[in-house]
């Protein structure tokens, strides 16, 4: 089978949409690949856990040309999850649908730029983005609902405590406060050591109390109902 020219053999490259050429690439993958045919969302989660932390990895440690990789290769996640969606028997929808409703959904959360509204600081535009996703999820009935718990526990403890706080449950502050980021980290690495000399499982640990505060912040709702919180 001949090669697709090149960009110096074909001076029409340029007029090509590398999007959709990867798009169409995903596609014929899927049709013509017995492995990638027996592929199903499920399955495809941990190849999307594996690829979003060796993205994480390039941006923090690595070059710029290991960024772009590695962003190609999440990309390559997204048009095989709406792949496989667009052969749904029930409920079909390919990258066009999703690409549209990101797109949508920009645009509503950025009023101060496609909708005339003004935001001269970031904490403006923070509250144009919560009032237009509370508008949009407005079926929720709580603060936490869409708050994902397989986050790994330090993140889905920041996130919690957070929307806690906007119910008004407070956290307790540690009984000695680190200065900075690297105090921090040291204080963090600390713990976990010592949680692995005692045999304790932290992550575990965290996550038990990140629920025990869930539970704090839906009963607090449930005495102060949901009017002007934070979706």
């Amino acid at each position: 089978m001949a090669l697709p020219p090149t960009r110096e053999d074909d001076p029409r490259d340029d007029l090509r949409d590398p999007l959709r050429d990867a798009a169409d690439t995903m596609r014929a993958v899927r049709d013509r690949c017995v492995w990638t045919q027996r592929i199903d969302h499920r399955a495809l989660v941990p190849y999307l856990v594996e690829e979003s932390a060796e993205l994480i990895d390039a941006i923090e440690a690595g070059s710029r040309a290991e960024v772009r990789e590695e962003l190609g290769d999440l990309l390559w996640q997204v048009l095989f999850h709406a792949e496989i969606a667009s052969r749904d028997a029930e409920d079909p929808f390919g990258i066009d649908e999703v690409a549209r409703g990101l797109t949508d959904k920009m645009v509503r959360r950025h009023p101060h730029v496609f909708a005339g509204e003004t935001a001269r600081t970031p904490e403006e535009v923070l509250e144009l983005w919560n009032a237009a996703k509370a508008e949009e999820k407005s079926d929720r009935t709580s603060v936490l609902d869409g708050v994902s718990e397989r986050m790994p526990a330090l993140a889905l403890a920041q996130k919690v405590s957070g929307k806690a706080r906007g119910v008004g449950v407070e956290v307790p502050a540690p009984v000695s406060m680190p200065d900075s980021e690297e105090e921090l980290g040291e204080l963090l690495l600390s713990l976990a050591a010592e949680a692995r000399r005692r045999g304790w499982d932290a992550e575990g640990a965290l996550r038990a109390r990140v629920r025990g505060l869930g539970d704090r912040v839906r009963a607090a709702e449930g005495g102060a109902g949901l009017a002007g919180l934070e979706q």
